[in-house]
């Protein structure tokens, strides 16, 4: 009962748009899916866990423990080299420039933001 009662509470957001457009990407939220320009990026279901928390907190402060109790788990919480992994494969397939993120803002020792 506890998991269909969290299915339905995930899936009915009336508060947020199903498709949000960052400019140089497109993401939709009702599909799963991201594109850059006319292209569509393929994203793993680790990347998309953490970008679509990002997008749903879009401009506000995500902290890493956040990020790995939701994407990962509780028990990950302490594992903070996951989070610079995954968020260099987010900048390389949807920032301009990865060197320079102007989407995907590190706030260090604190957690990540979606510009």
């Amino acid at each position: 009962r506890l998991r269909a009662a969290i299915r339905r509470a995930t899936v009915a957001r009336p508060d947020t748009e199903p498709t949000i457009d960052l400019g140089v990407f497109l993401v939709d939220l009702a599909v799963k899916k991201v594109w850059r320009g006319d292209e569509e990026v393929h994203l793993t279901p680790t990347e998309w866990g953490m970008l679509e928390l990002l997008v749903r907190n879009r401009g506000k402060l995500v902290t890493q423990k956040q990020i790995l109790a939701d994407v990962w788990g509780p028990e990950y919480v302490n594992r903070s080299h996951y989070l610079r992994i995954y968020i260099a494969q987010l900048r390389q397939k949807l920032e301009p420039e990865p060197g320079r993120p102007r989407y995907f803002i590190t706030e260090p020792g604190m957690g990540y933001r979606l510009a």
